[in-house]
């Protein structure tokens, strides 16, 4: 099951995109490290997530929350068998997500992602 589905935007000003974000669009804060997330205060599965410039590995433009790790591990492995592009391997991140990059049949490479509990 889809929890959410998130864009990334780029923050070449990091302060500026927080500002914005909050006091122009009305979202709150939810995470400032390794990314900025913000999200709806009506509906917490509705987020933004902003990316620090020069990051290291950025994700792809937008992510995929299935929910769970075993629904990740689920995703991954019809990925695999559909012998779909991993571009970014099945991996726990020290933040507390489990996901993988994968290259759709277009091209575009998604984030499919859950949070550790």
């Amino acid at each position: 099951m889809i929890e959410r589905i998130h864009p990334y935007a780029d923050g070449g000003d990091l302060a500026a995109s927080r500002e914005f974000y909050v006091h122009v669009l009305g979202l709150d804060v939810a995470m400032e490290d390794p990314v900025l997330t913000l999200r709806s205060p009506a509906n917490p599965t509705a987020q933004v997530i902003v990316l620090p410039p020069g990051m290291e590995n950025p994700p792809p433009r937008f992510g995929i929350d299935v929910g769970t790790p075993a629904n990740v591990d689920a995703a991954h492995a019809e990925v695999v068998r559909r012998g779909l592009r991993v571009v970014y391997p099945l991996t726990d991140e020290p933040w507390g997500v489990r996901r993988f990059f994968v290259e759709d049949p277009s091209g575009t490479v998604v984030n499919v992602l859950a949070h550790l509990r």
